[in-house]
């Protein structure tokens, strides 16, 4: 493409040469697919062992359940780099606790008392929010010798 062709092709909307298309547009990456798949296993998996443990070491068990899932939603985070990082475990998550909620139809449950619950489920959304909302960490400078160089 000459100079003289490059501001026509630019205002027709043609990608400049060698963009690669990005969002919806973009073709699918695998790798993060796969990611997102094992952070919402991995999500269900600490919302099933968070929803024992806090009710049976009230309130050690609860502390622990809501550290494992707030380190599993910064951890996503941190893997993707992205927000939908700490939103994909926390709906595994909160899947496996809204299961775990309806019982048995004998009118057993998993959940031991209505305290533990509650600050079970209202503390595992409040750590999903501030893990998904949180500001990107600024990304240390990778030239660091003088400038031009």
């Amino acid at each position: 493409m000459s100079s003289d062709d490059r501001p026509r092709a630019l205002s027709a909307g043609a990608p400049p040469t060698g963009a690669r298309p990005t969002g919806p547009a973009a073709p699918p990456d695998f790798g993060r697919i796969a990611a997102h798949v094992g952070l919402l296993v991995l999500g269900a998996l600490v919302g099933l062992a968070g929803a024992l443990v806090q009710a049976a070491w009230f309130p050690g068990g609860l502390l622990l359940a809501l550290a494992a899932a707030a380190g599993l939603f910064l951890g996503g985070r941190r893997l993707t780099g992205t927000q939908f990082g700490a939103l994909t475990p926390a709906a595994g998550w909160l899947v496996s606790v809204m299961v775990l909620l309806g019982g048995r139809p004998e009118g057993d449950y998993v959940f031991g008392d209505e305290l533990g619950l509650a600050l079970f489920m209202l503390g595992g959304a409040a750590i999903a929010v501030m893990c998904a909302t949180m500001s990107r960490l600024p990304q240390p400078d990778v030239n660091t010798g003088r400038a031009g160089t």
